[in-house]
């Protein structure tokens, strides 16, 4: 994904496929396609791994790709422009922040920073018709950033980057809506450093949700927080909150549940963080891997 505002003299960004050699790990470049807003900023694959959907944060709109059989994509088989504003002066118009598939495969849910709405769309062969209803709403001036699902399917946690908090939400399945259950602060009331909530994930054994906080006034007070799950009732409960690298932009939990990978975006580097699986607590394994402003991590 390329967050340029222009490509090929025309606005908007772009996104790049390549293949992977399966011993080597080596990238091959197939094609590349114009995301048709600026600042594409997330991508997402669904489920059966033939469609593709992009926002982009810069222009507020967000498009569907099919992907060929050898991993190519082709042209935008939908584009929509949001609409809007909310209350921030980060929030004068629409700012689509992440693209999130529904468990059942039947929806992507769109994240929009602007507009204080996880907007709702069907996949529908790649078409995107809106929702019924068409979005849920977040608090005023919360900045809803990227969402997580939890294992079982009935809860989503939507990460707030404005107010650097976590919103819980019961999932309906029948139309793609969230309904939200409780709010909560991912820094501590005495926190000294500057609200900029980034990632989160639910853990793979569902017991443990997960939320970072870039501190960008560099004063060095950057965290991740650890959170309990209530099973029944999908609502979290505070574990502790762990400081960690300069900026951690994203954050991954291994396949395996026993460790998270975090991307210090200006610190370079990618820090790793053993995890109880008992309390949900973390703790650093002493291991770094340096790594120039590191964004995304993924495994495969």
């Amino acid at each position: 994904m390329n967050e340029d505002n222009t490509f090929q003299g025309k606005p908007g960004g772009s996104v790049t496929a390549f293949s992977i050699d399966e011993k080597t790990g080596q990238l091959k470049l197939l094609n590349q396609v114009s995301t048709g807003g600026p600042g594409p900023c997330h991508v997402s694959l669904d489920k059966t791994g033939k469609w593709l959907f992009v926002a982009n944060y810069g222009g507020g709109s967000i498009a569907a790709y099919p992907v060929h059989d050898d991993g190519s994509l082709g042209e935008s088989s939908a584009f929509v422009q949001h609409k809007g504003s909310s209350v921030n002066p980060r929030q004068r118009g629409p700012h689509a922040h992440s693209a999130n598939i529904s468990p059942d495969n039947k929806f992507v849910l769109f994240a929009d920073l602007g507009l204080d709405q996880i907007l709702t769309y069907r996949i529908d062969e790649g078409k995107l018709p809106p929702g019924d209803p068409p979005f849920s709403k977040i608090a005023p001036g919360s900045g809803p950033r990227h969402m997580a699902f939890h294992p079982k399917g009935k809860f989503a946690y939507v990460v707030n980057e404005i107010a650097a908090t976590v919103t819980a939400c019961a999932y309906d399945a029948s139309n793609g809506s969230l309904k939200e259950l409780q709010t909560v602060s991912i820094v501590p009331n005495d926190y000294p450093g500057a609200k900029g909530a980034a990632e989160i994930a639910v853990h793979p054994n569902g017991k443990f949700v997960y939320a970072s906080n870039r501190d960008t006034s560099n004063k060095g007070n950057d965290v991740i927080t650890a959170f309990a799950v209530d099973p029944v009732k999908g609502t979290l409960t505070e574990v502790e909150h762990t400081q960690v690298g300069k900026i951690p932009r994203n954050f991954a939990i291994d396949p395996t549940g026993r460790f998270l990978f975090e991307a210090n975006q200006d610190g370079a580097s990618v820090l790793v963080y053993r995890i109880d699986s008992k309390t949900g607590k973390l703790t650093s394994t002493g291991d770094k891997l340096d790594v120039p402003l590191p964004v995304c991590v993924v495994f495969r």
